[in-house]
Parts: structure tokens; C-alpha cells; sequence
């Protein structure tokens, strides 16, 4: 029974499996041979980076920076696009935020220099938190062999930005003050107008008769003098005498 079964195997079908192992190592080894040329820079390619809004990176604000690019060889490099990308910090091949690469197809002949402008803006939710920026620099020779330079590769923090008040935030505040002010200016007028109707007008009176007048402290004998006197007469009872006596 072991020998038939030993006879039914076919001596072929390991070395298929062992063609078609290799066939599937084969496509890895070719896209790792791709990756380390693609992040090979050239030898006569020199790049430098300005950041022109500062090296601080505010959250949901624009970042803008300068790219400039010399050829130092002797033939032509066409720079293909430049890319920018946040990673995690302790492992930089897990990508948090992948901007939309700049495409460029700019020719720099030899001892010629170029400068790209590229812009990003961090998501608001990594606020406050380290991301390593990537930015990348693809290129080309006249042979058609692919370039990549890693013009920044650093660990940045995503700061939070104080925003200051705005144009809606500024009439808010103005149109509550007047409104404010005119619930104060309503509240005085009636306090006022209450208030003038509770207050009492005074009178001003003339002296009165000898019954409103204190006259306890005169001597009893001066009173019965002035009582004794004959009373005032009226101008017209004046008149009257003055005219009697003309007669």
C-alpha cells in the first residue's frame, strides 16, 4: 500500500510548487528594488526648503513653503512633482494625512536652478499633537531612471492658533450693547415719569392772620393797648372820609 502510494505521487508537482514559490518571492523583490530607486536621490540633484508662513504648523491654516532645485551634472533632469505627507512619528510608513501631489514637468538643464511653491493645510483634529512631515521632490533623468529626494523629513507638532474676534463676532458684541443700553435708557424714562407723578407740588402761602402768629411772649398790657385800638380802615372808606370832609 506504501508503494502505490509512493508511485501515485507525481515527482513533477513538487518542483511546480517550488517554480511557483519563487514566482510569488519574485514581485516583492522587484516592487522592494522599485522603492529603494525611487527613494534614491541623484548625486548631481541639490534641493533645499523655505517654509515662507514660519515653521510653525497651525491646525486648518494654510503652510506654504519654497522648493528650489539645482543641477549640478551635465544633463537634463525633469522634476515631476512634489508630494507632502503627515506620518505617524514612531512608525513612518503609516500615513495620517496624504496631500494631493503638485505635478510639475519641469525641465532644469545643467547648471540651471528652479523653485516650486507648495501649499497644505493640517486637518483641525491633529491639533496638538506630533506628526512626522515627509515632503518629496520626484525626478527623472534623460535615460528615463526615476528619482526621489526627501526634501524634509522631520517630527512636527500641530500647534492650536488663538483666532482673534471676527467680523460677526464684533457686530454680536455691538448690536448686545446697544440693545443693553436701550433696555436702561426705557427703565430711566419710566422711574422718571413714575416718580414725578408721586412727588407732591408745594404751594408756596403768604402770611396768614393773627391766629397763626405765637404771640405769647408780648406783655399782657401791650395787648390790651393794641386791642383798644380802632381798627384799619379800607382805602375805599378812606376815600369816603376825604370826600365828607371836602364837602
Amino acid at each position: 500500500a506504501n508503494t502505490e502510494s509512493a508511485e501515485d505521487v507525481d515527482p513533477d508537482a513538487s518542483v511546480d510548487e517550488e517554480e511557483e514559490d519563487e514566482e510569488e518571492e519574485m514581485p516583492v523583490e522587484e516592487e522592494q528594488i522599485q522603492n529603494d530607486k525611487l527613494l534614491t536621490s541623484h548625486a548631481d540633484a541639490d534641493t533645499t526648503i523655505v517654509f515662507t508662513t514660519g515653521e510653525e504648523f497651525p491646525a486648518n491654516e494654510i503652510v506654504r513653503f519654497l522648493v528650489g532645485f539645482t543641477n549640478k551634472g551635465s544633463q537634463d533632469f525633469t522634476v515631476d512633482s512634489l508630494e507632502a505627507t503627515f506620518r505617524y512619528p514612531q512608525d513612518f510608513q503609516f500615513y495620517v494625512q496624504n496631500f494631493t501631489a503638485l505635478p510639475l514637468s519641469t525641465v532644469v538643464h545643467p547648471g540651471a536652478q528652479a523653485s516650486f511653491e507648495y501649499s497644505f493645510i493640517p486637518a483641525q483634529p491633529m491639533a496638538g499633537r506630533p506628526f512626522g512631515l515627509v515632503i518629496l521632490l520626484n525626478y527623472h533623468d534623460t535615460e528615463g531612471i526615476v528619482f526621489q529626494t526627501a526634501i524634509y523629513n522631520q517630527t512636527v507638532t500641530i500647534i492650536e492658533k488663538e483666532e482673534g474676534l471676527d467680523g460677526e463676532t464684533v457686530f454680536m458684541y455691538i448690536f448686545l450693547t446697544g440693545l443693553v443700553a436701550l433696555m436702561l435708557f426705557a427703565m430711566y424714562q419710566v422711574l422718571e415719569s413714575r416718580t414725578k407723578k408721586r412727588i407732591p407740588v408745594k404751594l408756596e402761602k403768604g402770611t396768614g392772620g393773627m391766629n397763626d402768629v405765637d404771640i405769647s411772649w408780648i406783655p399782657q398790657e401791650t395787648l390790651n393797648v393794641m386791642n383798644k385800638a380802632s381798627p384799619k380802615t379800607s382805602p375805599r372808606k378812606r376815600a369816603k372820609r376825604a370826600a365828607g370832609v371836602d364837602q
